[in-house]
């Protein structure tokens, strides 16, 4: 789940050393020359252990109501866990800047389009999988530029190893 807006700002340290801020409630993405860096504070809102397992990236709203293939998620290269009832961060980069989706995530990112970010993760013993789409939406404060941010809300969950309980 998203954190909440009053849940205190998490930074997070990328491989090349570069970092992010992100506040409660919220998500952060910077588009360089050679990465695109997403992140997103979230929270476990479940009675185990969280361990994220991977990403993906999509820019347009979905046509149907399902989870990206599995084999079309990116793997975390870091391990991320979050103990149950805390909040954690989610963090994923893109890194080949001829890769067609680093062009149109860094495109979004810096004309403020709307991302749509499914997160797949599940328990300490690799099972429970949950594929959860996370809309990240950016809002721009008229008064002062400098409270600009994004937003992250969960949109959906889907139980990747059991039927959709829907």
């Amino acid at each position: 789940m998203s954190s909440r807006l009053q849940d205190p700002a998490q930074k997070v340290q990328f491989a090349e050393g570069n970092w992010l801020t992100v506040a409660g409630g919220s998500a952060a993405a910077q588009a360089t020359d050679g990465a695109v860096y997403l992140g997103i504070s979230v929270r476990n809102v479940g009675t185990g252990l969280a361990v994220m397992h991977g990403w993906h990236v999509l820019f347009d709203r979905p046509t149907e109501r399902s989870h990206p293939p599995l084999e079309d998620f990116t793997s975390q290269i870091r391990d991320i866990y979050i103990a149950p009832g805390d909040i954690g961060i989610w963090q994923g980069a893109i890194r080949d800047p001829a890769d067609a989706t680093f062009q149109a995530a860094a495109a979004a990112i810096k004309s403020g389009d709307l991302l749509l970010l499914s997160v797949l993760y599940g328990d300490f013993e690799g099972g429970q999988r949950v594929s959860s789409q996370f809309a990240l939406r950016y809002l721009r404060s008229e008064e002062d530029p400098e409270r600009d941010r994004w937003l992250a809300s969960a949109a959906r969950h889907f139980s990747v190893d059991r039927p959709d309980p829907r």
